[in-house]
Order: structure tokens, then sequence, then C-alpha cells
């Protein structure tokens, strides 16, 4: 079935219906990672959006669902070159076509991402629709896709209850964002036990229950709109329980202590965006996936200091927080998909958590 995607500037691609057949109106945004589309997908910071790959064959390993990133997938539509319709993997449990079925995400194939990638690129992320009518009226449509945001991001995304993960080494606490379970898996490969709070905990909850470090996930969404938690996370960070934020919780941790954010033009997701620590001088390979960014001319000295920044457009990827056992980053140490570089930066934490406890 032939199916369309429209574009709030106008532009459409004329393109073939794969997974669900429905109508959607999502953000769409690129993504540059060559492999790892499951966990792309089950990626809640995703959630609202619809997800252009620029490589141009998605789905001929299929679906393991131990790769999984979270319960479900989280796009509003995915946006191929050419979808596999068959898959050869050993690990392989079922096609990616049927599993988008199964979970009622539309998707496009046949359209040239490239062009759509240079729009994306030249004009900004935008508003979108993937529609198999053909009788669509632009007339009608545009003003809904310039309108279109996505909103209670983080509330959509995240879980209700708490949940625990055994372990016997330090006790620490996540707030679930948006959380990836590679975070969690980083974690208990370190020997954590590990308690996953919901968004809307309180603070008084989370120190209550006496973690040795506080973990912020990454996850969805404008930070701006985080006004509750970004108050909790005040108290958090008031607190002298080590810190580390990932992500949505590197941004949140920075409106927290009075810093401010921006959208930025289209983002950085991908697998392959350099950042610079300044402190060693060395460039990191890191996995991204986020479309804010703290405004540096923002950020008070006396509170925090910049501790990466991105290689290529020089944005800030890190902060270390003074007189404080706080580090955060935009970038993602648990990658998935993506390489292992700042993995380090787990090991950091068990050893800021050590001496805390030492203390």
């Amino acid at each position: 079935m032939n199916a369309f995607l429209i574009l709030e500037d106008g532009h459409v691609f004329e393109g073939k219906s794969f997974g669900a057949q429905k109508e959607v109106i999502c953000e769409v945004v690129f993504n540059t990672s060559m492999t790892g589309y499951l966990e792309v997908l089950t990626d809640p910071s995703y959630q609202g959006q619809g997800v252009v790959m620029t490589y141009p064959l998605i789905g001929n390993y299929g679906v393991c669902l131990e790769d999984i990133e979270s319960e479900k997938p989280w796009h509003s539509a995915f946006i191929v070159r050419e979808i596999s319709r068959t898959s050869s993997n050993f690990r392989r449990e079922e096609d990616l076509e049927d599993y988008l079925k199964e979970h009622d995400i539309p998707g496009i194939c046949g359209v040239d991402t490239r062009a759509i990638t240079k729009i994306l690129r030249e004009h900004g992320c935008m508003g979108g629709m993937i529609t198999t009518n053909s009788d669509f009226n632009l007339d009608e449509i545009l003003p809904k896709l310039k309108e279109y945001t996505v909103t209670d991001a983080v509330k959509t995304v995240s879980r209700t209850e708490k949940e625990h993960f055994n372990g016997d080494g330090f006790k620490v606490a996540l707030l679930d964002l948006g959380t990836k379970n590679n975070i969690i898996r980083s974690l208990e490969k370190r020997g954590c036990d590990v308690t996953v709070y919901p968004a809307d905990t309180t603070a008084e909850e989370i120190l209550g229950d006496q973690p040795d470090g506080i973990m912020l996930s990454n996850g969805p969404g404008d930070p701006k709109e985080c006004v509750q938690i970004i108050k909790e996370i005040k108290k958090l960070y008031d607190s002298e329980v080590p810190i580390f934020a990932i992500c949505l919780g590197h941004q949140l941790m920075a409106l927290a202590t009075g810093a401010d954010t921006e959208k930025m033009r289209w983002g950085h997701r991908g697998g392959n965006h350099p950042v610079k620590d300044l402190k060693s001088g060395r460039v990191y390979i890191s996995s991204q996936n986020h479309g804010y960014v703290i405004k540096e001319e923002t950020i008070d000295p006396d509170v925090a200091e910049v501790s990466f920044i991105n290689v290529n457009d020089k944005t800030i990827e890190g902060l270390d927080y003074k007189n404080k056992n706080i580090r955060t980053v935009q970038f993602h140490p648990e990658a998935c998909p993506g390489p292992q570089d700042t993995a380090y930066l787990f090991d950091e934490f068990m050893d800021r958590m050590k001496g805390a406890k030492n203390a």
C-alpha cells in the first residue's frame, strides 16, 4: 500500500507502508546509527517522534527481545529507505515488520531518507504526518503539523511503581525519567543494588531509603516541562549523596541549579558523536539522543564547570558540580547502540560512592 510522509514545510514523500497502517502526526528527527535499530525503537527518549534512519537497510537481522531498552517501542513512526522483509540472525525471534505491527507503529519505506535528512539539517526537526490517504489536503494538514509539540513525555514513559533489582554492592536510587534498560544493566554489572523510582517520586522518599548514590536517567521531551521534577532534583542536589545524571537528567540538574536550556536545530541522535574531556584533552566517541542543550552562558561558574564539549558544534556535553559529588553528562555512557568508550564513567560513579561512604 502506498504511504505518504508530509513535512510541515510542505515537502511530500511517497513510499510504501509497512508495520501498522494508521495515520500519525509526530516530530520528525533523524538518527545516524548504522546498527541498533531495535535499541533505538525501544529508547523512551523517542516518545512522540518519527525517526528517520539514515542507514539505508533496516531490519536485516530481525528482532531479538533480549536487546530491547524498555518494555515496548516508543516511536510514533519509523521512516526508512529499505525495510528488509526477511531477516537472518541466529538470535532472531521475529521480523521487524511483525514487531511494529504488534505495537501499532506505522512505518514508511521506499522514500529518499538522504533527502529528508538534508531538509531536517537545513531547516531543523519539524512536525510531520504519515498517512495512507492519497486524498490528503495540505491546506488542512500543514497548520496541524506546525502546531504539533511533544507534551507530557516523561509522564508517559516513566514507570508507575518502584522496581527493585537485587545486588550485593552499593545501593543506588535510579529516577526513571525514561530510563534505558542498559543503565540498569550497567549498574548491576558493577554489583549495585538498584531501586528504580517513578519520575514523580519525591526527594524525601528517595533520600529516606538511604541510597549510597542517585542516578538521574535519560528521557524525552522539553526539560522545562518537568517543573515539579526539577524542584525535587534541587532537593537531591542539596543533599550530600553522590549523583550521576545522563541526558535529560543532566539537563534537569542544570535547570535545578539556575542554568537554562534551549532546543537544538536538529539535535544529536546517533552512535558516532565525538566528545572532548576538557581535563584530559582526550576525545571519546559517544552515543547520543537529545534535542535540547544547556546554554553555556547561563551556568554559574561558582556552581558548576563544563567537563565535556561536543567536538563538532562545541555544545555542552558534561558538567562537574563544585563542592558537590555530582557529575552529569549529555551523552550515553551505557550506549546501546553505540561505542563503549565512556562506560568508565560508571566506574567513576562507583568510586565516588565508595569515597562518600568512607568519608
